[in-house]
């Protein structure tokens, strides 16, 4: 949501912008800009893709050693040439970029009109570059001082950099809930709002804390706080290479990651799942291991597709080391008062580790006395800097905006840590345990069984890609699966569709049934077999279109469901990890299909880092 990019050094800053905001597009956004400072700043800015932008630069004078970029994600102002980031000041002093909301902007803006100042966006941003000029016109201070004095009558959340024809060879970064890092060059620095588009020019980073200021010059960067006091720099080594963020000859970044998923899967238990000794080993958990066995009630703060890997955990924690889960909406948790304290323990997942709503909830559970432990997939990241323990995903970074390799890679965790609790408390025999290590390790093998069917998913596809809208059932662990596949569906197809539990059918949806809606059953075989069967039967008496999960060699549901999906026979615990495969690339072919941007769906940004 929102990107970020600045250089300062002795190359020439354009293209390396440029590029950076390239990296930039997975996260969202209806605009993009440039601000290149040579003695004046010259700003460009365009309504639309980057690709944009770029046509209209071209011819234009971009000669400069130090600019700023910014992808734009609209919440003050419709998206528009004006509104699009980065944002001058009155008198041109300063020049802004900002992720984030300004929440107290009306007022702030209130006042600087009242002391005769023009305004010409609709933004929050542009209220924040002219409160800065005015400081440092009105009170005759340097350009640290005025950007720190700004900040601390600012309300809400920011990432942001400033440049000024005042002082131009400095660039100013802050940070508020809202993501930055600072890439360490020999004599240059990079800045962007998140490790992407950094990684090609170095591994060295800072992840900026709350609250901190960096005052970068071409050969020195201080780290300051609020007040001008000095912080501490800590410098990171990334942990990523530039192949990643290539599509690799796959179409899109969404149809890589799927096929990334037996690779992702097995990276993420690989070293924690220890044959040779039959125990599950996850470092992170190491020194709060015995207060979590103990625990007596887990919450899971999530949100999006995290939340429907965070039911899965509930599954799986509840029946295998039967402790009491509840799962949040990190949304609602932070505003709702709840009951937590300091015999809880709260998992906090986000793929991004910089959940707005997720990060606020932590700091909630926190201040309640509850261990906290962060499940996310990028190291450095908010979440596991501000939680007390936690078990990093190891699926790679994630490019499209609808996730599928974290998913899995996130209920990989969770297994893990349900099989290692119920071990730790007696719950699961000898052989019980082993037989679940080792259908874990087959996990990713499945897959690549699933994934070569994909034809078959193709054509299913072609199929029901006309449907208005779709219905997902499942029942038991399959339930958390039909949800996360019917979000898929329309987050890249903008086809309406709804994930049910199953023997809720009978509740209501049924009276949508006929011979227009498909109906997507996980039916594999499990302790509800039977049941499920039953409900099939029902839409069928209907007219449905049954689309069937299915566990391998399975005749009964095939007897009856219009198209099956087999997929290999697993652990009923296990189910989720590949079940929701096929769910993942029949959404992707009817978005291709109907002529959807995969990668970047409308409206929709892969980091959501404000409210």
């Amino acid at each position: 949501m929102c990107g970020i990019v600045g250089y300062i050094g002795s190359k020439d800053a354009y293209p390396i912008l440029i590029k950076g905001l390239k990296r930039l597009e997975y996260r969202g956004y209806d605009s993009a800009g440039v601000a290149l400072l040579n003695g004046d700043t010259a700003i460009y800015k365009k309504k639309g893709k980057v690709s944009e932008l770029e046509d209209y630069v071209r011819g234009k004078e971009t000669k400069c050693s130090i600019g700023i970029g910014h992808t734009r994600w609209a919440t003050h102002g419709e998206p528009s040439d004006l509104n699009a980031h980065p944002h001058q000041s009155e008198k041109g002093l300063f020049t802004i970029i900002h992720n984030g909301i300004i929440e107290n902007y009306s007022i702030l803006k209130k006042t600087l009109m009242d002391q005769g100042m023009t305004f010409y966006s609709d933004t929050d941003t542009e209220v924040l570059a002219n409160l800065i000029e005015f400081i440092y016109t009105s009170e005759d201070v340097s350009v640290e001082v005025a950007v720190s004095l700004a900040l601390q009558k600012v309300e809400g959340a920011y990432g942001l950099v400033v440049i000024s024809r005042e002082d131009p060879n400095l660039m100013i970064a802050a940070r508020r809930s809202s993501p930055l890092v600072i890439g360490l060059g020999s004599n240059e620095y990079f800045i962007a709002s998140d490790a992407t588009p950094i990684v090609e020019y170095t591994d060295r980073v800072i992840y900026l804390n709350n609250d901190d200021i960096a005052l970068i010059r071409r050969d020195e960067l201080v780290l300051k706080n609020l007040v001008s006091e000095s912080t501490q720099v800590n410098i990171k080594t990334l942990d990523m290479g530039i192949s990643e963020m290539e599509k690799q000859g796959y179409e899109h970044f969404m149809l890589k990651e799927i096929f990334e998923q037996p690779r992702s899967i097995m990276d993420t238990f690989r070293g924690r799942i220890m044959s040779e000794t039959n125990e599950i080993r996850l470092g992170g958990l190491l020194d709060v291991k015995d207060q979590l066995v103990n625990a007596k009630r887990i919450v899971v703060i999530a949100c999006g597709t995290s939340w429907h890997a965070g039911l899965v955990g509930e599954y799986l924690i509840e029946d295998l080391a039967r402790i009491p889960v509840e799962v949040e909406y990190a949304s609602e948790f932070r505003y709702r008062h709840p009951m937590i304290g300091p015999d809880d323990v709260v998992l906090a997942i986000s793929q991004s580790g910089e959940t707005a709503d997720t990060l606020a909830a932590i700091q909630l559970a926190k201040d309640a006395g509850a261990l906290v432990i962060g499940i996310c997939n990028v190291a450095g990241s908010s979440i596991s800097r501000e939680t007390h323990a936690g078990v990093y995903t190891h699926a790679g970074i994630e490019i499209g905006v609808a996730s599928t390799k974290a998913f899995t890679a996130q209920v990989t965790v969770l297994t893990m840590m349900a099989i290692m609790i119920g071990k730790e408390k007696g719950l699961l025999s000898e052989g019980r345990f082993s037989q679940l290590l080792k259908e874990l390790n087959d996990v990713p093998s499945q897959i690549e069984k699933i994934l070569e069917q994909n034809e078959e998913f193709k054509r299913i596809a072609e199929i029901i890609k006309d449907a208005t809208n779709a219905l997902y059932l499942g029942r038991g662990v399959s339930f958390p699966v039909a949800l996360e596949g019917a979000l898929k569906l329309k987050e890249i197809s903008y086809i309406h569709a709804e994930g049910y539990p199953a023997a809720e059918m009978k509740h209501g949806p049924i009276a949508l049934i006929d011979e227009k809606m498909p109906v997507v059953f996980i039916a594999t075989r499990d302790g509800s077999y039977e049941k499920i069967v039953s409900n099939i039967q029902e839409v069928k008496a209907r007219n449905g279109v049954v689309i069937a999960i299915v566990t391998e060699g399975d005749t009964t549901i095939r007897d009856m469901a219009d198209h099956v999906i087999e997929i290999p026979e697993s652990d009923e615990s296990l189910v989720s990890l590949t079940a929701v495969v096929p769910l993942q690339l029949i959404a992707y072919h009817i978005a291709l299909m109907r002529g959807c941007d995969v990668d970047q769906p409308r409206n929709l940004a892969k980091s959501v880092t404000v409210e």
